[in-house]
């Protein structure tokens, strides 16, 4: 319910402009909103449990300052580094604190990091995918692709217009199914720049894609160029 196979999004903001977005993500509902509240709730409470997990071992080990004998002070001002450590020390002396230290403990050190990391990058990935392709009149293309994490930027490539040689769509082998594939020809390179390389939607969208781009970057629009 949260991704749907790879489908067509167009947005034209200006008459010689025009984006083709392939995406993974199902068209917005209130239960859509709902879900992918609860999943960022639960991303949330998963990765701080995992970092106070890291951080109850090192509290742990020799390297780290020893704990106060009383309890800090509540701060006046909740925003700052000392409102942080007062948390922390509330948390230790706390039941809470005492199962996180042991079961930090009971872990080997060279299992529980690497377990760590992993589940830190695995709560930082994107549920679904976006990629797009930008056609701009007399500028040329620009390509797009979200990362898959949240903490990583977009790919994205400009091509000028008199760069490209030509928009085409090829078919190629995967596996035993045969694949189609928009790509772009790019004078001086020999490599071709594959559109939606990571999604590689289904032939209906990749031909809406070539027809949309080319009648946008070399000839009039047609209007009538359909939404997948």
């Amino acid at each position: 319910m949260l991704t749907t196979p790879p489908r067509l999004q167009i947005r034209r903001p200006s008459p010689t402009t025009t984006e083709f977005t392939v995406t993974t993500q199902p068209p917005p509902t209130l239960t859509l909103h709902l879900l992918r509240l609860l999943l960022l709730l639960l991303r949330l409470a998963l990765s701080l449990l995992t970092i106070l997990l890291l951080e109850a071992r090192w509290s742990a080990s020799p390297l780290a300052s020893p704990a106060p004998a009383l309890p800090l002070a509540v701060p006046h001002d909740l925003l700052t580094t000392d409102a942080v450590l007062w948390a922390l020390d509330a948390l230790h002396r706390s039941p809470a604190g005492g199962s996180l230290r042991r079961a930090a403990l009971a872990v080997p050190l060279p299992v529980l990091l690497p377990v760590a990391a992993l589940a830190l990058r695995f709560l930082s990935l994107r549920v679904h995918a976006e990629e797009s392709l930008l056609v701009m009149r007399g500028l040329g293309v620009q390509t797009r692709e979200s990362p898959k994490s949240y903490f990583a930027g977009a790919a994205t490539r400009f091509i000028p217009t008199e760069k490209i040689q030509d928009i085409l769509v090829n078919e190629a082998f995967r596996g035993f199914e045969v694949r189609y594939y928009l790509i772009v020809v790019v004078e001086g390179e020999e490599d071709l720049v594959v559109v939606f390389p990571g999604l590689l939607p289904r032939r209906r969208i990749v031909e809406a894609v070539w027809r949309g781009a080319r009648e946008c970057l070399y000839e009039k629009r047609d209007e009538k160029t359909p939404i997948l």
